[in-house]
């Protein structure tokens, strides 16, 4: 399986908007920048066409130390979360 990552995507905004390599990494970082500044202050991000991220909330439970066998309470935590939209399902189907 092909991954696609960020110089990858650099190269194909820089050749589909001739603009330079450079430029293009530029506006990638922006762009993860923000959404990660905006997610860090509990906004969402709704990309049209694309899908939403929302930072949702992990509650606390009890887990196993799989080592002693014996029972731990995990914490309550926040983490990153991603819908897709429709479009982009059926694309992908």
């Amino acid at each position: 399986m092909e991954v696609v990552n960020k110089k990858i995507l650099a190269d194909k905004v820089a050749e589909e908007n001739g603009i330079t390599k450079k430029l293009a990494s530029e506006v990638i970082d922006t762009l993860f920048a923000t959404m990660t500044e905006a997610l860090k202050d509990g906004k969402k991000v709704d990309i049209t066409g694309f899908g939403k991220f929302e930072v949702k909330q992990r509650a606390a439970r009890t887990g196993i130390n799989p080592q002693t066998k014996e029972q731990i309470q995990i914490a309550a935590t926040n983490v990153p979360g991603f819908k897709a939209s429709k479009s982009l399902k059926d694309i992908v189907r």
